[in-house]
């Protein structure tokens, strides 16, 4: 039996595979030719990143540079607390301490007795000058305070404005101030001013107030609520009351009240005192310096006991070569 004829050859089918065969071939060689981590750029930029990266790191060095200020200046503010926290514990201490020793304060008869005690041993020490002026106490109708010379036409207050006189001696000094008013009948001027030289009635700073009686009252008033700063030394306001009212024409008289000097020397005052005081022929000032001071506590603490002694010290200094007189309270 004769075999089937084989069946026909299909061309396209050949012709298919040949292009499908080429394509491959093609693609193969492409990737042969082409060039291997070839980065194509798509667009260029018109900043330099290197330049920003610069202007980064340079704001960031800026930036530590500033906290390192700012943290320096926050540790000496916290040190600085630290130091305003300890005078404020060591103040309120003391506070404390000067209300409980004050609770019982003497009545106005005991301070008065004390005061007058006081002023009989000043009298002890009168110049011939204060015993001039004793021996005419019938005809004037007090001519002395505790040996305190009162014939100034001017008189000028210097009174410590510290802690320790706000808080144990205020009342103190003002029944002071009042007496030693009351025994200048009619004065032509006068002044009160802080131990630092401030002036207490500011409109009539470096100029007399008028001496009435309404005056006075009105200034006995505003002492009692008067706040100024004080170092707790009475050299600078007896400095400033010479700088200001010098004058060879007038009989001036310096009042100091107060209970400390922390000031460095004492010499150094005196000698300044005598530059801007200085004595006539006859041996004499033209401005009087007279001091009362009051009194601390013995059982307050040392340095207290060391500037209450320096006051005394300066204060009988200054009276003796100004014509003056010290007078120290119990």
């Amino acid at each position: 039996m004769r075999k089937k004829k084989d069946r026909d050859f299909d061309a396209f089918n050949l012709s298919f595979l040949d292009v499908i065969t080429c394509g491959f071939g093609a693609i193969i060689l492409l990737l042969m030719i082409a060039r291997p981590g070839t980065i194509v750029v798509l667009e260029t930029s018109d900043i330099s990143l290197q330049g920003v990266v610069r202007a980064l790191q340079t704001q960031l060095f800026e930036i530590r540079g500033e906290t390192q200020i700012l943290n320096r200046d926050l540790d000496a503010k916290h040190k600085q607390i630290s130091v305003w926290d300890e005078k404020v514990a060591r103040l309120q201490s003391d506070l404390k301490y000067t209300k409980t020793k004050y609770e019982d304060v003497t009545d106005d008869s005991s301070v008065n007795a004390i005061i007058t005690g006081e002023l009989d041993l000043a009298l002890q020490s009168m110049t011939a000058e204060m015993q001039r002026l004793m021996a005419q106490k019938n005809d004037i109708n007090t001519s002395l305070v505790g040996g305190i010379p009162v014939d100034s036409e001017y008189i000028i207050f210097i009174i410590d404005t510290s802690g320790s006189m706000v808080n144990a001696n205020w009342e103190k000094m003002i029944n002071q101030l009042v007496v030693t008013l009351d025994v200048y009948p009619k004065v032509k001027g006068i002044q009160i001013m802080s131990d630092m030289g401030a002036y207490m009635v500011s409109q009539y700073r470096r100029k007399w107030i008028p001496d009435t009686k309404g005056r006075r009252g009105a200034m006995i008033n505003q002492l009692r609520s008067w706040n100024t700063f004080s170092n707790s030394s009475p050299v600078e306001g007896i400095t400033r009351a010479i700088r200001d009212f010098y004058d060879p024409q007038k009989k001036i008289s310096i009042y100091v009240m107060g209970d400390e000097f922390t000031g460095r020397s004492v010499r150094e005052v005196v000698e300044v005192v005598e530059r801007l005081n200085p004595k006539d022929a006859n041996g004499k000032t033209k401005i009087r310096i007279h001091a009362v001071g009051f009194p601390v506590p013995a059982t307050a603490p040392e340095h207290f006991q060391i500037t209450r002694r320096r006051f005394a010290t300066l204060m009988r200094e200054l009276t003796q070569k100004n014509g003056g007189t010290f007078v120290a309270l119990n």
